[in-house]
């Protein structure tokens, strides 16, 4: 499990692709230095990292980067299908017993894609808009919780299939967002709530 609160922005390093008997394995590398990511040869193996909204395990490590194998579904129902040599990669180490969750239980698990349709400068900070298919869009409500590309926000509004949030300069730096162009394709995790409320009701 995760919070969605960004630790560092490592870098896909090497991607090598699907053979057969194997899936793709990703290195990603990691060069912010912060207690979370001090010596990643420590990282033990089959350890989980959230990467931009993904949950995967750790296969491989060296100090200052990990590899993970990635399903061949993995690569077609989310980002990282489209992900390139260099591309950042939002980071997440899996939450501990005791650690401060200081934005909401993030699984790691993409429901689907989202695609920015806009990025405003609004009042120092940065309004975004997305949309998402329309089986996502029933489970996001107005300052409800929502994961985009593994970050935590809170939901403005939703208009439809659409719906805005406000990104601080802070966000900007320490996550992907400052990359990220209108037509981007993003990674969508719905709040783990909504899901089950929603399961509930059908059978109500």
């Amino acid at each position: 499990m995760f919070t969605g609160i960004i630790t560092a922005v490592g870098r896909l390093a090497d991607k090598s692709p699907p053979t057969s008997g194997r899936d793709a394995r990703f290195v990603i590398r990691v060069p912010e230095r912060n207690a979370a990511w001090a010596d990643l040869a420590t990282v033990a193996l089959g350890a989980s990292i959230c990467c931009s909204g993904c949950c995967l395990t750790v296969v491989d490590a060296g100090t200052d980067w990990f590899a993970v194998d990635v399903s061949g579904e993995t690569l077609s129902k989310t980002t990282l299908g489209g992900w390139r040599e260099n591309d950042p990669v939002n980071l997440e180490r899996a939450l501990r017993m005791g650690d401060e969750l200081g934005g909401h239980v993030v699984s790691g698990h993409v429901d689907g894609l989202g695609r920015v349709i806009s990025k405003t400068p609004e009042h120092g900070s940065t309004r975004w808009r997305f949309t998402v298919p329309p089986a996502l869009a029933r489970f996001i409500a107005p300052k409800g919780s929502i994961t985009v590309n593994g970050v935590s926000l809170t939901v403005n509004e939703v208009e439809g299939n659409e719906f805005g949030v406000n990104i601080i300069p802070h966000t900007d730096l320490v996550t992907n967002f400052g990359t990220l162009a209108v037509g981007d394709a993003v990674n969508i995790e719905i709040d783990m709530l909504a899901r089950y409320v929603a399961r509930l009701v059908e059978f109500s």
